[in-house]
Formats: C-alpha cells, sequence, structure tokens
C-alpha cells in the first residue's frame, strides 16, 4: 500500500464538509480540508437549522453553541411549505423545530469544533484534478504557494451543486432545474410603511397587503413583519443563470416586487439579501471507487429548508464507516451502506420538496383548491405530525440487514432519561464521543458478555430508564439503532442476535482497534 499523506481529504469547507471533518476525528482518522474560498464567505445563503440535525447536535454537545449563536433560540415552530404553513404553535412537543442562525455562522462554529478535534483546513486551496487506485486517491491542488500533490485513503467531494469532484469522479447527477428565481430579504421597515396589529402591512400605492403569500399572474410576494423588520420574498418565472458570486442588490430586489406586485414597494435599509433557484438532482451513486460525495454535491432540492440539514446528516453517516475501513475493522460492504441508506434518505427529502413544487408553481383555480384542501387537512394533527416528520428528516428509518427486527431497528435512538451508578445522564449525552454504544437498560449480564468481545470498539452501558422502549440498544456513532432486544427476550434468542448485529456493524471481534 502507498504511503498516504493523510487518511481523508475533503473538498469543500461548507457545513457539510465541516461536519464531516469534526465526525472523521471523533472516529480518529487524519482529516485534510481543501476550500477554494480564502475565508468564510459573508455572503447569506441558509439562514438556519431544523430537525433531526439538531437533535444530531446535541448527541454530539454542539447543540448549546448553535443556540448561544442563534439570535433567537426559541423561534415558534410555524415553517412555510409550499404556500402554506405547517405550524405546530399550539403542540406541546412539535415533530419539528428550528434554530434560526446564518449559514456563515453555521460554519464558523463548525470550523471551530473540527479544529478543536484536530482537523486540518486549508483554505485558498483549490482541487483542479483527482485520480484513483485500488489503493488511494491523490488530488492535484492549487494553493497560495503554488501547486501540490496529496495522496488519501479516501477523498470525498462536499464542493456543492455544481461540485468538480463529481464530474472528475463521472458521477451522473440528473434531475431538473426549474425555471424560476427566488429572492429573499430582509430590510428595515420603510418609514412609509405601515406595519398593522395583525401582521399586514399598508404600502402607499398599494394599500393592505395581507401577511403570507401573494399569487398574482407575474409571481408570488411573501413577507412577515416584525419588530421594525420586514423579511419578504418574490418568486418569479425566469431562466436566467446566476453566478453564486454575484450577490443580490437591492435595486434588483426592488425591480423583482414591482413585476410581481404591479407598483413599487419601498424598501429599507438591507439587512440579508440572498438569490436562489430551485433544482431537483441526485446522483446516481453516492461513491465511485475511493471518491464519495456528501451535501449539495450529492443532492440538490427544489425547496428551502432541506439541503443542509440532510447534507450535514449524510457526513455523520459517513465518518464512521470510513473510520471503520480506514482503522481495519469494516465489515464488508459496510462503507457500501452510506450509498444505500443516505440515497434513501435523499430520496424521502425529494418526496417533500417535489411536492411542495406542485403546490407552489400552479396559478389557477384547479391549484388554488389543492392547496386549499391540503391545508384543511394540516388541520389534523396526525396529518400535520406525518408532514413535520417528513419535512424534518425524523422519519427515516434505515434498512437492517437480515429479518425480524425490532420496531427500533433503523431508527434515531430516542433522548431517554438514564439513572445508572454515576448519576442520572441522558442518551445524547452518552453519543458526545461519536462511538457505539450497547445500552443495557434491563441488567442483562448475559447481553454485556456477548459484547465484551467488541469492548474495545464499542462502549457498553448499564442503566434504568422509565417505560423502557427495549430490554438493550446496540447504537451506531450516527445514533441510529443497530439492533434491540425486546423486552424481557430470551438470552437464547437475544444473544445470538446481538453477536450477529454487532459482527454486521462493527466486524469480527478482536482485542484492539
Amino acid at each position: 500500500m502507498p504511503v498516504t499523506d493523510t487518511d481523508v481529504i475533503i473538498v469543500g469547507a461548507g457545513p457539510a464538509g465541516l461536519m464531516l471533518a469534526g465526525e472523521l476525528r471523533l472516529a480518529g482518522v487524519r482529516t485534510l480540508v481543501l476550500e477554494r474560498q480564502p475565508q468564510i464567505r459573508d455572503i447569506p445563503k441558509a439562514s438556519g437549522i431544523g430537525g433531526r440535525i439538531l437533535d444530531l447536535l446535541r448527541y454530539r454537545g454542539l447543540l448549546e453553541r448553535f443556540e448561544a449563536a442563534s439570535g433567537d433560540p426559541n423561534i415558534a415552530p410555524r415553517f412555510p411549505f409550499a404556500g402554506l404553513y405547517l405550524d405546530f404553535t399550539d403542540m406541546a412537543d412539535p415533530p419539528m423545530r428550528a434554530l434560526p442562525i446564518p449559514q456563515m455562522e453555521i460554519e464558523r462554529l463548525l470550523d471551530e469544533h473540527a479544529c478543536e478535534l484536530g482537523a486540518n483546513i486549508r483554505r485558498g486551496h483549490e482541487v483542479v484534478g483527482v485520480s484513483q487506485d485500488d489503493a488511494s486517491v491523490t488530488a492535484d491542488v492549487r494553493g497560495p504557494d503554488g501547486p501540490f500533490r496529496v495522496t488519501a485513503r479516501y477523498l470525498v467531494g462536499c464542493d456543492g451543486g455544481r461540485s468538480r469532484i463529481r464530474d472528475m469522479a463521472g458521477i451522473p447527477f440528473p434531475g431538473t432545474t426549474y425555471p424560476e428565481v427566488n429572492r429573499f430579504a430582509q430590510v428595515a421597515l420603510h418609514d412609509s410603511v405601515t406595519a398593522l396589529d395583525n401582521g399586514d402591512i399598508d404600502v402607499p400605492g398599494l394599500g393592505r397587503i395581507q401577511a403570507g403569500f401573494t399569487r398574482t399572474d407575474r409571481g408570488v410576494f411573501a413577507f412577515a413583519a416584525g419588530s421594525g423588520v420586514l423579511s419578504l420574498q418574490t418568486t418569479e418565472g425566469e431562466t436566467t443563470e446566476y453566478d453564486d458570486d454575484e450577490p443580490l442588490t437591492l435595486t434588483e430586489l426592488g425591480d423583482s416586487a414591482r413585476r410581481v406586485l404591479g407598483a413599487d414597494l419601498p424598501l429599507g435599509e438591507p439587512i440579508r439579501l440572498s438569490r436562489y433557484t430551485f433544482k431537483d438532482r441526485q446522483a446516481e451513486r453516492y461513491r465511485a471507487g475511493r471518491i464519495l460525495l456528501a451535501g449539495d454535491a450529492a443532492h440538490l432540492f427544489p425547496a428551502t429548508g432541506t439541503a443542509l440539514n440532510v447534507g450535514m446528516l449524510d457526513t455523520v453517516n459517513l465518518a464512521w464507516k470510513l473510520g471503520a475501513d480506514i482503522h481495519g475493522w469494516a465489515p464488508a460492504g459496510l462503507l457500501d451502506t452510506y450509498h444505500d441508506e443516505r440515497h434513501y434518505a435523499g430520496g424521502r427529502a425529494r418526496l417533500q420538496t417535489r411536492a411542495q413544487v406542485a403546490l407552489r408553481r400552479g396559478h389557477d383555480a384547479a391549484a388554488d383548491a389543492l392547496r386549499q384542501v391540503f391545508q384543511e387537512l394540516l388541520a389534523d394533527e396526525p396529518a400535520l405530525r406525518r408532514m413535520g416528520s417528513l419535512v424534518g428528516h425524523t422519519d427515516i428509518r434505515y434498512p437492517m440487514p437480515g429479518s425480524d427486527h425490532h420496531a427500533l431497528a433503523g431508527t434515531f435512538a430516542p433522548n431517554l432519561i438514564l439513572h445508572t451508578d454515576q448519576g442520572i445522564t441522558s442518551v445524547a449525552e452518552l453519543m458526545h464521543p461519536g462511538r457505539p454504544t450497547l445500552l443495557d437498560l434491563a441488567d442483562r449480564p448475559d447481553l454485556r458478555e456477548v459484547a465484551q468481545d467488541w469492548e474495545h470498539r464499542i462502549d457498553i452501558h448499564t442503566a434504568k430508564t422509565d417505560d423502557r422502549p427495549a430490554d438493550a440498544l446496540l447504537i451506531r456513532p450516527d445514533a441510529h439503532i443497530a439492533w434491540a432486544a425486546g423486552i424481557d427476550e430470551s438470552a437464547d434468542a437475544a444473544a445470538p442476535a446481538l453477536r450477529q448485529a454487532l459482527s454486521s456493524w462493527f466486524g469480527e471481534p478482536s482485542s484492539g482497534r
């Protein structure tokens, strides 16, 4: 095997790349991040994170950092959905929450975390070529001090929707680009615009505009007003391909609002301006030999509030599997489960964002009727919860090998409150190190004895919890349950099943890593 400079090269230091860097370091993997831009960019992109990724950040002990950096960590759980709303404000336990935080702040926090763990992040370094063989992958890099080469065991493209890594790996990226442009802004409320008590605004020359979505034959205008700030968005049918590096201006936004509304909308000082198009694309495969894809390089979704969350979750699934392979204990086919599981999850995200396309793009009476019926369905709590789980990516249950699985197998481990000999803890706290974990909830020495053969790879904990969902849980580093023992399941059944699950996910028993 050739000498390598590092274990894994990550191309791209956006949220997916930086999350992957931190997760790989937790797995003990040498990591080099190469980013074309010389510094974190302050061009507004995503404005928050939500759903399952918030749970995962809690399971890594990072959520408090993100909440401290958010302007409003207790935002009301009410989210736009294709010109409608998913409103969970009346639920004591909403199926989805969100944290408003600018993408540049997300990147800063993830960069800080990855560096604390020892990741090597080099900005101003562009990967211009990639080659691979059976044992390694080589990247040709153009940096501030000239060109050089770096070799690794694997390379992961986290370089966005126009991924050069994906192209160089020869991975097709089929799908659709919708002929529309969305312009989003937060601006100070103009002195001539009056915010009314019910959330509407009164605009000179336009009159009263209702909060929410206004459809015209020229596009869609949406806004919300509060605390002297107007958050607004325009959507127009347009085929122009804008350069991501070309920022939206207040003049361009005003022109768009005039076209949609038919009159001028006075705009105050800008706080945030961004422009985006909608694409519905997914890589045919997330792996080509020693090159893998994650984040926008692997998928693009035709709705907001999805891509960043799904991309970060990709990397949590991938990192521990790369670590297992690099450390030599991965069972056969483990790394291929990354594509199987996350391509499936990406397909679920495409399902709900494609549904948003159908709801938002129609402008005739039939489309209005469809939206009205859909909104009425969302008045029923079971339907609203199902949609919240779908949009928040909390409905994912990965297929597990074999048959006759516990209902929890493949799902995200619940954050149980645990009583141990050392005091009270939780599943989230146990998962901070990002290691496989056997959680014995019923004092089952037969199961702990089986797990001892893997004790150098997995953590073993015994605890009690109220209303235990199973006698034991085998939890993967990405917090998904690989196996569960039923309540009072016999040792004759549970012990062999646990041994099989341990072998399937964490390799053959060994006295070392």
